[in-house]
């Protein structure tokens, strides 16, 4: 299992915020969440799953986040004080970063790089686009698994940005959304939800959204219990643990968010049948937009999104280990040709 000793975590001194550094590079970057709870043991663990996620994608960038530990109450302040202090970092491109859990292309319009009307940014089916794609490529991966994905079912966990996104893409190709959650519980239909007045009723509702669709609100971790052909864990680290892996119900495990999987879940999925996609591949989406060289519109990057997800999940589904491992070999084959031997980092994160 990966020890997992970043180079450094940098604490901030202005306000309750970490800067995770998985190794020593010129360039690092990664996005920068905010929650009440998040840890700095988390943000090492994100650090590490953007190393791979880059990798992967044959980028010669370091894996960085940075997490702010902050109530809503508190955000604006504590977000203006975080972009105060990270600057130089950022001007410098030490460190490189944009949205995350709980924070929005506007919180970071006053660092280098990260302005409003950028193509990533620009709105796209209802969605800015950066977080479209990356729904489109958690689609993508598990429909490359399955062969496609017209009558599937699937369940996702967190309704929020790239939740609902992926939701929306999922429909599009002809799945159906038999079960979802948000902080506030879960809700199942068999017929399916119809996904547009899903992001209707969370525009006006936000995550109470499953309170006004006339079903039964259930814990939010009986999603883990419905049966789908495709599950996407999306929202905090490790709810793939051994416990949970080995009562699932589902096919494929296609995660939107990073570090999902505990590395006694991933063994209990390998041993199952399960398949258990890397979510740096899955997820890549934002990343591969971000770092297209020549991308003019929003049709081209989604595009390069498909096209980039669809080569990387057929490849590492051929690994004899399964797609995670298959993964992690292309990653690490990239990392070995620009990485010091000695600061090569001995495999993704795993809770």
């Amino acid at each position: 299992m990966p020890t997992l000793e970043p180079v450094k975590t940098l604490r901030l001194k202005t306000v309750d915020a970490y800067v995770a550094f998985d190794f020593e590079c010129p360039t690092s970057a990664g996005g920068t969440r905010l929650a009440a709870d998040v840890t700095e043991r988390e943000t090492q663990l994100l650090a590490r799953a953007m190393t791979y996620k880059f990798a992967v994608l044959g980028v010669n960038f370091g894996g960085a986040k940075a997490a702010i530990r902050a109530s809503q109450p508190d955000r604006d302040d504590a977000i203006r004080r975080y972009c105060d202090e990270v600057r130089p970092l950022v001007e410098a491109r030490t460190f490189l970063t944009a949205t995350d859990l709980g924070t929005y292309p506007q919180d970071f319009t006053s660092l280098p790089g990260n302005d409003a009307g950028d193509l990533m940014h620009t709105p796209y089916l209802g969605m800015t686009l950066d977080v479209f794609i990356t729904g489109l490529g958690v689609t993508v991966a598990a429909e490359t698994a399955l062969g496609g994905l017209s009558g599937r079912t699937v369940a996702v966990e967190g309704f929020g940005k790239v939740g609902g996104a992926t939701a929306l893409e999922m429909s599009r190709r002809g799945a159906r959304l038999v079960a979802f959650s948000t902080i506030h519980g879960s809700v199942q239909r068999l017929e399916g939800f119809d996904v547009n007045r899903l992001l209707d009723l969370r525009g006006q509702h936000g995550d109470r959204l499953i309170e006004h669709l006339g079903v039964k609100v259930r814990p939010a971790a009986d999603l883990f219990d419905v049966e789908a052909d495709v599950l996407v864990p999306g929202a905090r680290i490790g709810v793939i643990d051994e416990q949970r892996a080995d009562s699932l119900k589902v096919k494929v495990v296609a995660p939107g968010a990073n570090v999902p999987y505990t590395h006694g879940g991933l063994d209990v999925l390998r041993r199952r049948g399960i398949i258990a996609l890397a979510d740096f591949v899955c997820n890549s989406g934002a990343t591969i937009g971000y770092s297209t060289q020549g991308l003019e519109t929003a049709d081209e990057a989604v595009a390069a999104v498909e096209k980039r997800v669809r080569e990387l999940t057929q490849t590492a589904m051929q690994d004899p280990a399964g797609p995670f491992v298959g993964a992690q070999r292309i990653a690490e084959a990239h990392l070995r040709t620009w990485v010091e031997k000695d600061q090569m980092p001995d495999g993704p994160s795993l809770a």
